[in-house]
């Protein structure tokens, strides 16, 4: 099994915790799908960062007034706006230096990604034209699921205009997140400790954490276990709340933590950070495939392929790679790119 390249061993761990005064707060982040289950706790934790976001816009279909006129009463610098509908679409992209987006419905219990597809994917890909067309050079930061099917769906829409530049990516950094606590819980080390790379996707059996690299010894049982629950993570939330929703707040947590490296990144480049995302590869890559959730590198206007070390997974890691990620994964590219292909917006 070849090399996972580009994941930074040698760069500082948690850089993402180390929080700054005295950022020059340069970024407009527009938030699409603000006033939504994830939106409002996305919105708020970057509206109380101290890193990097001078202006925070709030773009819905509906409530954003009300989450707007809410956020900002806060005594943080950051500017915060309203912005509903499509005809404010416009001016919640322009000037914006990252673009997420958390808009679309969410799971519901006994829905799979696949249930969410044609209503979200509608979504996404107007969203996508738009930014593609008002602020091409934003970093895109797609969390609206299936994002297997989305970030590639989106991809193509920006290729088509000819403005991708390694500017579109999907957050996954949920998985990162849930990997550290359920290892943390596990082997009792702390969750400031580990810093657990996950590839593939972002969705079910596509989702692979890359257990090999916790330095706590870890019998094979507790392995395939823990593996098998951080796949199924969000199943567990969604049948816990019984129908009242999905994994809000914890996708929102792990949204702003990817936002905000993103923009402490703007904020002081040349700097560059480590983090895990879902992106185009380059043709004729080791995985065979186009999308794939890796480490990349976090720039001022997207990412780039990080070749200073490599992990390399272990054998029980690289079969899950082989028999169950990379057919799944294939499925839901796929998914994305025909649906893009009758998009006409």
């Amino acid at each position: 099994m070849a090399a996972l390249t580009n994941f930074a061993r040698s760069a500082p761990r948690f850089a993402w915790r180390q929080l700054s005064t005295s950022a020059a707060r340069n970024t407009k982040v527009a938030v699409l799908g603000a006033a939504g289950g994830i939106g409002q706790p996305l919105s708020l934790l970057l509206k109380t960062s101290t890193v990097g976001i001078k202006h925070l816009a709030l773009y819905d279909v509906a409530h954003t007034p009300g989450v707007a006129a809410d956020l900002s009463h806060i005594d943080t610098s950051c500017k915060v706006t309203s912005h509903l509908g499509e005809a404010e679409l416009t001016s919640a992209l322009e000037g914006a230096g990252i673009v997420v987006v958390p808009a679309g419905v969410p799971r519901k219990p006994g829905m799979t990604r696949d249930d969410l597809f044609n209503t979200n994917a509608t979504i996404v890909a107007k969203l996508a034209s738009a930014a593609s067309t008002v602020c091409p050079s934003a970093v895109l930061c797609i969390i609206t699921n299936p994002v297997n099917s989305m970030v590639p769906l989106a991809v193509d829409i920006y290729e088509k205009k000819a403005v991708y530049k390694n500017q579109v990516l999907g957050v996954t950094t949920l998985d990162v997140v849930r990997s550290n606590t359920f290892i943390a819980e596990a082997t009792g080390l702390s969750p400031y400790e580990l810093d657990i790379p996950v590839i593939g996707g972002h969705s079910g059996v596509t989702i692979l954490p890359l257990l090999s690299t916790v330095s706590h010894d870890l019998p094979k049982p507790k392995v395939e276990a823990l593996t098998t629950r951080i796949q199924n993570a969000g199943t567990e939330v969604v049948e816990a709340k019984a129908g009242a929703g999905s994994a809000t707040l914890s996708m929102a947590f792990a949204g702003a933590r990817f936002v905000k490296q993103l923009a402490r990144v703007m904020d002081s480049a040349p700097t560059k950070q480590t983090a895990c995302a879902y992106v185009r590869l380059p043709d004729n890559n080791e995985f065979g495939l186009p999308y794939f959730a890796m480490p990349v590198s976090l720039r001022a206007g997207g990412f780039d392929f990080n070749t200073a070390s490599s992990i390399t997974p272990n054998e029980y890691e690289a079969k899950l790679l082989q028999t169950e990620v990379k057919p799944q994964l294939l499925n839901d590219i796929e998914k994305g790119i025909k649906f893009s292909a009758t998009f006409t917006g």
